[in-house]
C-alpha cells in the first residue's frame, strides 16, 4: 500500500506541478501578486495530494499568527517547504541560492519573493540577503527560516546556522520557532511516504533583543521538541 500510495502521489504531483509552473511562466509578466495566487492554488493542491493520496493529515498546535515575524522551523522533508503557502498568505522564505539557479522555477521563486542566502558567501551577499529580509517585514510578511541548514533526518538536531543569529540580531523581530515531524512519514530522499499525521507544534514567542547563546539555545530546543519525544 505505501509503495502504490506513493507511486500514485509522484505519478499525479509532480506532472500537474509542471503545469502549474507553466501557468506562472505566462503570467510573469503580471509580477508578483500573480506568482502569489498560483503559489498558494499549487500549495493546496499539493496539501490536496498528500491528504487523499498518501493518507497525510496535518494537525497544527499553537498558533501560527501571520504577520511580520521570524518563523524557525525544523526542515526534515520538501513537505513543509510548500505547506508553508498554504499556512501563510505571503511568506518570505530563506532559501539556498542555488534554489533560485533552477531553470523556470528559480525565476519563479525570485518573483514570489524567496530570500537567497548563500552559505559560503561574502559580505555583501550577506547584506542583500538582511536589505530583502527587512523589505519583507516592511511588507508584512512572515519569513521562514529553516536554521539548522539543509533538511535532516528525524531525530537528527544539528547545530542551528550562525546565519539565524545575524538575522535575529538586525531584524529586531520576535522569533516564533516550529517544529514539526514530516521526516517520520515523507524521510528526505526517499520515495516511499507513509500514512499518519504530520505535527506542527508552536514553540512560545521569543523576544528580540536576547544574547545570541540564549536566543539560540531557545530556538534549538524548541524545534526539536518532537525528536525529543519521538
Amino acid at each position: 500500500m505505501i509503495l502504490l500510495r506513493s507511486t500514485l502521489y509522484a505519478g499525479i504531483f509532480y506532472p500537474i506541478s509542471l503545469l502549474y509552473v507553466l501557468l506562472a511562466l505566462m503570467l510573469l509578466p503580471v509580477g508578483r501578486p500573480a506568482m502569489m495566487v498560483v503559489a498558494r492554488a499549487w500549495g493546496r493542491f499539493h496539501r490536496f495530494c498528500i491528504k487523499y493520496l498518501l493518507g497525510q493529515k496535518i494537525r497544527i498546535e499553537g498558533e501560527l499568527p501571520d504577520g511580520p515575524f521570524l518563523y524557525v522551523l525544523k526542515h526534515e522533508s520538501m513537505f513543509e517547504t510548500i505547506e508553508l503557502l498554504c499556512i501563510f498568505r505571503q511568506p518570505a522564505i530563506v532559501a539556498k541560492a542555488e534554489l533560485t539557479k533552477i531553470p523556470l522555477w528559480g525565476r519563479l521563486a525570485v518573483v514570489h519573493g524567496v530570500i537567497p542566502v548563500e552559505r559560503e558567501a561574502g559580505a555583501k551577499a550577506l547584506r542583500r540577503m538582511m536589505q530583502a529580509a527587512t523589505a519583507a517585514l516592511k511588507q508584512g510578511r512572515p519569513i521562514c527560516l529553516f536554521a539548522e541548514g539543509t533538511r535532516v533526518s528525524h531525530g537528527q538536531r544539528p547545530p542551528l546556522q550562525s546565519g539565524f543569529a545575524g538575522l535575529y540580531k538586525m531584524l529586531k523581530t520576535p522569533v516564533i520557532p516550529v517544529a514539526l515531524d514530516s521526516g517520520r512519514l515523507s524521510p528526505r530522499n526517499s520515495f516511499l511516504k507513509r500514512s499518519g499525521t504530520i505535527t506542527f507544534r508552536v514553540g512560545d514567542m521569543i523576544p528580540a533583543g536576547l544574547p545570541r547563546d540564549e536566543v539560540e539555545a531557545r530556538v534549538h530546543a524548541a524545534i526539536n521538541v518532537l525528536n525529543v519525544e519521538s
